[in-house]
């Protein structure tokens, strides 16, 4: 599996669904990327059986290396293996793991993985326009603004714009 020197990438074990629940449920954390709507106990088993069995989707949760808690998730969705294309997501959901560079080396490893592994030539993303901190991740990680979707989105009651960003194999920054 993807390690870094802090965060190894690991597949999701049935232990790690309560983990993910409680933040899917945490509003705050929620706003960051998407809108805010409380999910039930059932409804997230549902999601959590089937996107690990996606075919589309290549999904980690993200450990520290030290002690191997689960700090986050990342994934690739939408895997399309006739343009070698996916979408990047990422989500660490320990308030005390971020700020700590955990979510860069994940995207990173997440893009190794994406190129070497997975043989794609793009990695796509959007983030929502307000997100400094996880845009600045993007950025020093090689991803290139490609553009804006102007209020694309309805977040908290508002119109937020997307930043669309991408990374070509070739774009990767030496590591």
């Amino acid at each position: 599996m993807p390690r870094g020197k802090l965060v190894e990438l690991s597949p999701l074990t049935d232990a790690d669904s309560d983990v993910m629940l409680r933040w899917i449920n945490d509003r705050d954390l929620v706003l960051l990327s998407s809108a805010y709507r409380p999910v039930d106990e059932a409804d997230h088993r549902e999601w959590f059986n089937s996107i690990r069995k996606r075919r589309d989707v290549v999904i980690f949760g993200i450990r520290e290396v030290a002690g191997g808690r689960l700090v986050g998730s990342c994934q690739l969705l939408g895997i399309n293996p006739t343009h070698r294309k996916a979408e990047l997501q990422i989500r660490i959901g320990e308030a005390d793991a971020r700020g700590r560079g955990y979510g860069r080396e994940a995207v990173e490893l997440l893009l190794d993985f994406a190129f070497q592994d997975l043989d794609l030539h793009r990695v796509e993303l959007t983030v929502l326009g307000g997100n400094e901190p996880a845009i600045k991740t993007y950025l020093s990680a090689g991803f290139v603004k490609e553009g804006t979707m102007r209020q694309a989105a309805h977040i908290d009651g508002r119109y937020v714009d997307l930043v669309v960003m991408g990374i070509l194999r070739d774009e990767r920054p030496p590591r």
